[in-house]
């Protein structure tokens, strides 16, 4: 009877893991090698048990918290702050056209 370490691991399940190990080592239980590491040993992965093997001496969290969404007035003013820098910048260069072509650069 086949146990489930034995079933093979689908390419899901590897990204899976590496998010997993992602989240780890942006809270600092891993650092930078061992993650690569580790990443490496998943791509290489053929079965559940060798995924959860990469994991086993990690706290598992069930539902990893994702990132707080951006409330609605703060994406509105981050567009209005981006379009008033493109324009500004566009100003700018539009005036800076005759200084430039003056100093010789070719522009």
């Amino acid at each position: 009877m086949m146990q489930a370490t034995d079933v093979r691991a689908a390419d899901a399940d590897r990204e899976q893991v590496l998010a997993e190990l992602q989240r780890h080592t942006s809270a600092g239980r891993l650092s930078m090698d061992e993650f690569s590491e580790r990443a490496a040993a998943v791509y290489g992965s053929r079965t559940m048990g060798e995924l959860a093997a990469l994991t086993a001496d990690l706290p598992h969290d069930p539902n990893p918290a994702a990132a707080p969404p951006i409330p609605r007035a703060w994406r509105t003013l981050l567009v209005v702050v981006a379009i008033a820098v493109a324009i500004l910048g566009l100003a700018a260069l539009t005036h800076a056209g005759p200084l430039i072509s003056g100093l010789g650069c070719g522009w």
